[in-house]
């Protein structure tokens, strides 16, 4: 795995397409490399999921999509325009056209604001439309994420659950109409009771503000039932990437594989035949050589520590960074 390309870029109208982006920090003793080269590009109206293991460098990715921070290198073009070439104001306005839903959907909301001005804030900031037209948007937003307008507008955040804040959350992101929403392992921090609502209430949201989605999450089960197209990611590189179907079916990458194997299954009696993957993933601050899933691979060679793989098509639509993928 963890190689570069971008043998998986498609021609045609991408409102997102990112190029070759590198996310570096500086830390005690050394440097994270926390993405490194990773390209990819978005049609409209499709859900992208980025998918790893925790310290893979997902979160990383989708915030250097917004420039917080910018990449070290690479570029992100949103519909024609380069974010990496933009600073200050025109950096600034470029960012309504993109929102995310981060992880936690508790410590995102001011506890100090009631619902009504949480959700109208981006409006306000933007001076979109009169007070009455700014309340009627935020009781349609609401309404939209199946809250109450007139039993929670005067409410603060901490009066309630987690999904419900969630919701408030994903009505806040899109009161500004963005073309691209990301979000960011949006269902990990909720009851596994609600993960299927607020998944559910995502595909609403997106037919009706005709979003294009960029899913984060560790968990390849949640992922199948909401995206159009997966990337997975092991330690800041991209193993594999191709429609759910493939990945699921048949998964040419090890990792890939492995990550697939670790779904629980809810029948005790029941094997997956697959093998778990054993060992800890390298230190980013210092790689494996070649690819850097080699330690961890039961198929890796001599070459592997030698040359680094680049992505490459292994059936229609699917690609996969490895020297020996699975048949």
């Amino acid at each position: 795995m963890a190689g570069t390309g971008t043998a998986h870029l498609r021609g045609g109208d991408a409102v997102l397409k990112a190029t070759d982006v590198n996310v570096r920090f500086k830390v005690p003793g050394g440097t994270v490399q926390a993405v490194s080269g990773v390209s990819f590009d978005i049609m409209r109206g499709e859900t992208l999921a980025i998918v790893g293991e925790s310290g893979c460098g997902k979160t990383t990715l989708g915030k250097a999509i917004l420039q917080l921070p910018p990449p070290d290198s690479g570029s992100v073009v949103l519909d024609g325009t380069d974010l990496t070439s933009l600073s200050g104001e025109a950096l600034r306005a470029a960012r309504t056209s993109i929102q995310m839903v981060f992880q936690d959907p508790i410590s995102s909301l001011d506890p100090r604001m009631t619902v009504r001005n949480l959700v109208a804030e981006p409006l306000w900031v933007w001076n979109r439309g009169s007070e009455d037209e700014r309340d009627a948007k935020v009781r349609e937003l609401l309404d939209a994420v199946g809250l109450e307008p007139d039993l929670v507008l005067d409410r603060r955040s901490y009066e309630f659950s987690g999904g419900q804040c969630q919701r408030i959350s994903i009505a806040r992101s899109v009161a500004l109409e963005p073309a691209v929403l990301i979000c960011d392992e949006p269902v990990s921090a909720l009851d596994v009771s609600i993960q299927a609502q607020i998944l559910n209430l995502l595909q609403d949201m997106k037919e009706r503000y005709g979003l294009t989605m960029v899913f984060i999450s560790h968990d390849l089960a949640v992922v199948r039932a909401v995206s159009t197209r997966i990337m997975v990611m092991y330690l800041g590189k991209i193993c594999e990437v191709g429609d759910p179907e493939a990945i699921y079916s048949r998964p040419a990458h090890h990792y890939t594989s492995a990550l697939i194997g670790s779904v629980p299954i809810p029948d005790p009696t029941r094997r997956t035949g697959r093998t778990p993957l054993r060992g800890e993933p390298p230190s980013p601050m210092n790689p494996p050589s070649g690819c850097r899933f080699r330690t961890r691979c039961p198929a890796a060679s001599d070459r592997c520590a030698a040359e680094e793989p680049e992505l490459r098509e292994v059936s229609p639509g699917q690609y996969v960074a490895c020297h020996h993928p699975r048949g």
